[in-house]
């Protein structure tokens, strides 16, 4: 009799389902499978012809091995008649964000992703529709990004990729500059290595969270003199805080980014010397260097980049033309044309011009080698 109870209400409930029809049924299965935007998209394709085309040209730019240095900056133009997807493979320090942008003058839905190398293959670590993406691994190593554009997207667009610190700035009002000490160098006569930075500022400068944590030790001891400790909630690091002035907080007090935990001075082994706050970064396996978690670079801006194409289709104009595997000639030879052979224009950076041959094979190739 139990069982008959149980088989009612999944009945009923199927039955229910079946009344409000396909839709109704997409909507429960949405709610259990979370699809992305990508595969919401998809469902919108008139064809499977167009669908096939589509993810296609995503799998391709996924397997692309092309490769740019940061900051990042291309011009170019979609083209209606064939669906295309852009990947850029970068290298990021421990402690530096990739933060991506794309502007248009079409008002259109463009899908950014990022991905990760986990040693075997890139691995998907974030993806929105939109106009801008950042994501950060929680170590150093090789991230990519595809950008890629509705079906029959059209127009021009700018793509700018840049870096940035996970953490803010740990000195109030100061930056780059300020830092004059650096990782790895000689202490106490070749003892030991210095394992931070130092920030140089005013005594009585505030020293403030570089993000939210918690206060878990502070006091005046051993060669760091009046030190904080703080434990953040990215990736679990341990922010060292040494030779304040004064400390501002207790230890267990949560803090926000920007709080101010103590203020620059030059106690422990800094006495007598020129005051300044030394800044280190401690993970479950040692100190790692924190220069890349906080050094800010600046964002590139789309007037610095020419467009000298307005032609789809390019023709190689020299005898031959090496294809590269990134904008500079330091970067891998991938292939080579001869003159004649015909590329399809993607976008610009600078002096070079990013292509893809009658073949597919997506390549950098210095401006000069081309004519419409």
């Amino acid at each position: 009799m139990k069982k008959n109870l149980l088989i009612y209400p999944l009945f009923a409930s199927l039955f229910l389902l079946s009344a409000c029809g396909c839709s109704g049924i997409t909507k429960v299965t949405d709610a259990i499978t979370n699809p992305s935007a990508r595969e919401l998209y998809v469902r919108e394709l008139k064809n499977d012809i167009d669908v096939k085309s589509w993810e296609s040209a995503y799998e391709s730019a996924v397997n692309d091995s092309l490769i740019v240095t940061l900051p990042y900056g291309e011009k170019g133009r979609f083209n209606p008649a064939t669906p295309i997807a852009y990947s850029y493979t970068v290298g990021l320090q421990e402690g530096e964000i990739l933060d991506a942008q794309i502007t248009q003058d079409v008002a259109q839905r463009t899908f950014l992703e990022v991905f990760e190398w986990d040693g075997n293959s890139f691995r998907s670590i974030g993806q929105t529709v939109g106009s801008r993406i950042s994501a950060a691994g929680e170590n150093a190593g090789l991230f990519k990004l595809v950008v890629q554009p509705e079906f029959g997207a059209t127009g021009n667009f700018f793509v700018s990729i840049n870096k940035k610190p996970l953490y803010e700035f740990p000195v109030s009002g100061k930056g780059n500059a300020a830092i004059q000490s650096f990782w790895g160098q000689v202490r106490d006569a070749g003892k030991r290595s210095h394992e931070g930075i130092d920030i140089f500022a005013k005594r009585g400068t505030p020293v403030v969270a570089v993000a939210d944590g918690i206060v878990t030790r502070t006091g005046d001891h051993g060669i760091g003199g009046k030190q904080v400790w703080l434990r953040t909630g990215i990736f679990g690091k341990s922010v060292y805080y040494a030779h304040l002035d004064r400390i501002a907080v207790e230890s267990a007090t949560s803090v926000k980014v920007g709080d101010t935990l103590g203020f620059v001075g030059n106690t422990g082994n800094a006495k007598g010397g020129a005051t300044h706050l030394h800044f280190g970064i401690y993970s479950d396996y040692g100190a790692v260097n924190p220069l890349s978690f906080v050094y800010r670079t600046d964002n590139i801006v789309a007037r610095s980049f020419p467009m000298n194409f307005s032609s789809a289709s390019l023709r190689i104009k020299s005898a031959k033309a090496t294809l590269r595997q990134g904008p500079d000639t330091d970067f891998n030879k991938i292939g080579e044309l001869k003159a004649g052979e015909s590329v399809t224009f993607l976008g610009q950076t600078k002096d070079w011009i990013h292509v893809q041959t009658s073949v597919g094979q997506k390549a950098f190739l210095h401006k000069s080698l081309v004519k419409v």
